[in-house]
């Protein structure tokens, strides 16, 4: 059964960045997709970001931006989401999730079978 433990949120000043990281264990990300996901207080879960198998990313939030970056390592079993020039608009509860691999890998939120806690990253001065 795949489980998945997101590590890396906290509190940050307005500019700064964070680096969120994902551990899988009971499947390896040659076999998964990853998303990124957020959850800010009042709102909808919203997707960021996702890697599958092969290595393909899509970012939904800010793409022209390039504020938000996954990548993962095999070898540790982890996705990573490094999130820079951080602004309070950026406060929420962080979530990766995992599937068994597609095609592509997909920012719906409903597509998804695991999900991890989630880590709050709070961005305020």
């Amino acid at each position: 059964q795949l489980r998945l433990v997101e590590s890396g949120g906290g509190l940050v000043q307005p500019g700064g960045s964070l680096r969120l990281s994902c551990a899988a264990s009971g499947s390896t990300l040659d076999y998964l997709d990853i998303g990124w996901f957020r959850q800010a207080p009042g709102k909808e879960r919203e997707g960021v970001s996702c890697i599958d198998s092969r290595g393909s990313t899509m970012v939904s939030v800010d793409p022209g931006n390039g504020r938000f970056t996954i990548s993962s390592d095999n070898a540790k079993n982890t996705v990573y989401l490094l999130i820079d020039s951080l602004s309070p608009e950026d406060t929420a509860v962080y979530y990766c999730a995992g599937r068994p691999s597609r095609s592509l890998c997909s920012l719906e939120s409903s597509r998804y079978d695991s999900w991890g806690q989630g880590t709050q990253v709070t961005v305020s001065s």
